[in-house]
């Protein structure tokens, strides 16, 4: 993998790229991209993440367009999934569930795992959906079930109680408790209260009395066809076309009778079941009953309900079973859900023991991972692997992290969810890099070939482990078999990746046009001024109004801000009545006698600088949009001196203004809000104004990335509203 060739088209919002990244050119494994805000780099990351999980891309904005994807290798072929790993921010790497917090293998056998068990959630979450709308119940059915099977109440016991059913639930046809209420009769309450002894004696009472009817009766018989059964017969075989089919049923009794359908055979059961409890013994026994459960308030409910159901009571003698029994008619009235969840469970608990089992074959890779965690990032904790002998001896157990808190001498092992309360944010994303050396370090030891995209892995972090990411990224440099291309829209990073290990000629920066993406050479990530404004002074108008901030800065340093060529610099960057006066030949003069070293002198010398400021800041608005360094504080400049101007020109009070000697964008800011507080839009421009501008200006060779990383659409935007502002009938009318 010597040479990576690029085409995309319409690929997460990049129009067009095409890029050849040899990386045999420069002996250099790396390259490194600056991509401001909103150019590419997301785009560009998410892309090769899809190679690498072979998935397709395409436009989400725009998902009609034509997407092309074509990344090849230097033989034409195209570049292997296997070899594609994207390290991306971390706030979309470190998003793994508490669920398997604990995990500590490869991403894709993580997401693997992930993925797992939010299908197998889901199947489990429609199911006792189901479940809650058959029985009525408010409580949490997951425990209900575990318990009622299992007399346990955790995940594992709910899956092994619908295991241990399964054959029961096959063999069961019909479906006798499916409209039993279950919080009406399995209430904790109403539960002691049967279990009592007075309604636990009349229970058994009313049940002696009804198996004698039922050894009497002629149609039904004790434990094996009694009402429900006989009751669901009827339903059965009407539902499946049995009368439809002019079948008939014939008792064994001692006369013959003939049933023909539905209502025949439902008309004899009732009836039968009638004499059964119109028996007088059997009544009383049952007001009894009745009578117990009525001197309390919460089962008056189910006393009434028991009145209308007088069949359930035999049931309420074996509270356990009864339970049992009732959910098994709600589950075989949904059984494909049931199979459909159990069959999803076994296949996944087969598949996360695999898993696991690859998992523990990476154990000197996650030992690599924590060494180098500990020696290399500062935190106030170290890492250790809390069950490392059971990992290693028992195939059933997974790594668990153990975090050890350090403050000064003393030390304390903490629990991970107390540790991140403690942690700043800067620490807690320390605990990203871990996973990102274990991924590198699974590949090392595979010796795995790996095209490592990483999007912007140092971003928010503190400089002390930023610094400590970038060596280790110098180091996966080192090894022939990786490459890498580092994204970033951090200036100082990207500055530092080229001063420690990334060759000049491998930086590259986005440019952005309306229809495509370019990578281009750097420019300008070594002192600016020096090595390339210093040589355009007199010939690029362009660099020529950049220059004038920094040159102001060195003369405030060198000689004060009393020196006559401070004020008339300053009176390029802020409005007063000398500003239009300043020609170019009083530029060149300034900058002749500030670097000596240089000869000659601008075409147009009579030229008033501020028109070629204005002219310079029209020019940018037609430029592509990329780092453009000098057209960001060319459009600052032009902006901030329309706005005074527009100030100066609406206040129209020379006299106050001039007593203005400092700060004066805010203070002109501050008088025309009291003198016109109604024109809101005016004055959001001109606030924004002062918000953006003065740090873009007042810069030096040192300190520009915060304008580098800005995006230059907004300063366009801004400089176009602006412009609208010295355009308005109210500037007109005042001047």
């Amino acid at each position: 993998m010597n040479k990576v060739n690029i085409s995309l088209r319409n690929c997460y919002g990049i129009r067009q790229l095409e890029y050849e990244f040899d990386f045999s050119k420069s002996g250099n494994n790396v390259y490194a991209i600056y991509a401001p805000n909103g150019s590419m780099k997301t785009s560009f990351a998410q892309t090769f993440k899809d190679i690498s999980n072979g998935e397709h891309s395409q436009d989400r904005i725009f998902p009609s367009r034509n997407t092309i994807r074509q990344v090849k290798v230097e033989t034409g072929k195209d570049l292997p999934n296997e070899s594609v790993l994207t390290l991306p921010p971390y706030d979309e790497f470190f998003r793994h569930s508490d669920k398997t917090s604990t995990l500590l293998v490869n991403s894709k056998l993580r997401k693997e795992y992930e993925d797992l068990n939010t299908e197998l959630n889901k199947s489990k979450e429609i199911f006792l959906n189901e479940m809650k709308r058959q029985s009525g119940s408010k409580k949490s059915l997951e425990i209900e079930i575990a318990l009622a099977f299992t007399k346990n109440s955790n995940q594992d016991d709910f899956f092994n109680a619908l295991e241990r059913i399964r054959s029961e639930v096959s063999d069961q046809e019909e479906t006798p408790f499916v409209d039993v209420p279950y919080d009406l009769i399995f209430d904790t309450k109403i539960q002691e209260l049967i279990e009592a002894k007075g309604v636990k004696d009349q229970i058994e009472f009313y049940i002696v009395r009804y198996n004698q009817l039922l050894d009497s009766s002629t149609y039904f018989k004790k434990g094996v066809f009694e009402y429900y059964n006989a009751a669901q017969i009827a339903t059965t075989l009407d539902k499946n076309g049995f009368f439809d089919a002019n079948h008939s049923v014939i008792f064994n009794t001692n006369e013959k009778e003939k049933i023909t359908t539905k209502q025949q055979l439902e008309d004899l059961i009732s009836k039968e079941y009638d004499e059964i409890t119109k028996d007088l013994d059997l009544k009383k026994k049952f007001d009894a009953i009745k009578k117990q459960l009525e001197r309390n308030i919460p089962a008056r409910d189910l006393q009434k309900y028991l009145g209308q159901h007088q069949s359930l009571l035999p049931q309420l003698a074996n509270m356990g079973l009864f339970k049992e029994n009732v959910w098994k008619s709600y589950i075989k009235a949904n059984e494909s859900l049931y199979y459909d969840l159990l069959d999803k469970y076994r296949d996944i608990k087969a598949r996360r023991k695999k898993i696991k089992e690859e998992a523990l074959k990476e154990q000197t890779s996650w030992e690599k991972a924590i060494e180098l965690f500990n020696q290399r990032f500062i935190v106030p904790f170290t890492l250790e692997a809390k069950n490392k002998e059971s990992v290693m001896l028992e195939s059933n157990h997974m790594l668990e992290l153990g975090y050890r808190f350090h403050d000064g001498s003393d030390q304390a092992e903490v629990e991970r969810k107390d540790l991140i309360k403690s942690l700043s944010q800067g620490e807690k994303k320390a605990l990203y890099i871990l996973n990102v050396i274990f991924e590198v370090e699974v590949r090392r030891k595979g010796n795995q070939e790996t095209l490592f995209v990483i999007d912007d892995i140092a971003d928010s972090f503190d400089y002390k482990n930023k610094y400590a990411i970038i060596q280790y990224l110098q180091e996966i440099s080192e090894e022939s078999i990786f490459k890498q291309i580092i994204l970033t829209h951090n200036f100082d990073f990207f500055r530092t990746l080229n001063s420690r290990f990334v060759n000049y000629s491998n930086c590259l920066m986005v440019t952005k046009t309306p229809t495509r993406i370019e990578l281009n050479p750097a420019s300008g990530i070594k002192n600016p001024f020096l090595n390339d404004w210093k040589n355009s002074l007199f010939n690029d108008g362009m660099k020529r109004v950049a220059s004038i901030s920094f040159a102001r800065n060195l003369i405030e340093y060198t000689k004060g801000e009393s020196d006559q060529d401070y004020e008339i610099l300053t009176s390029l960057l802020h409005w007063n009545q000398c500003s239009a006066k300043i020609t170019q030949s009083d530029l060149d003069i300034i900058f002749l006698k500030l670097f000596n070293d240089k000869q000659g002198n601008y075409s147009n010398s009579s030229e008033p600088v501020i028109d070629m400021i204005k002219r310079e800041a029209d020019n940018c608005l037609i430029l592509d949009s990329g780092v453009n360094l000098e057209n960001k504080i060319v459009l600052s400049i032009a902006i901030r001196l329309q706005a005074e101007k527009f100030m100066v020109g609406r206040i129209a009070d020379p006299e106050d203004i001039a007593k203005i000697n400092k700060n004066q964008t805010q203070k002109l800011l501050k008088r025309f809000v009291q003198k016109f507080p109604k024109e809101d839009e005016t004055i959001r421009t001109l606030r924004e104004v002062a918000l953006m501008t003065p740090e873009n200006i007042h810069l030096n060779a040192f300190m520009y990335e915060p304008i580098i990383d800005m995006s230059d659409e907004s300063l366009k935007s801004l400089y176009q509203d602006v412009t609208a502002l010295t355009s308005s009938p109210n500037f007109l009318n005042s001047i």
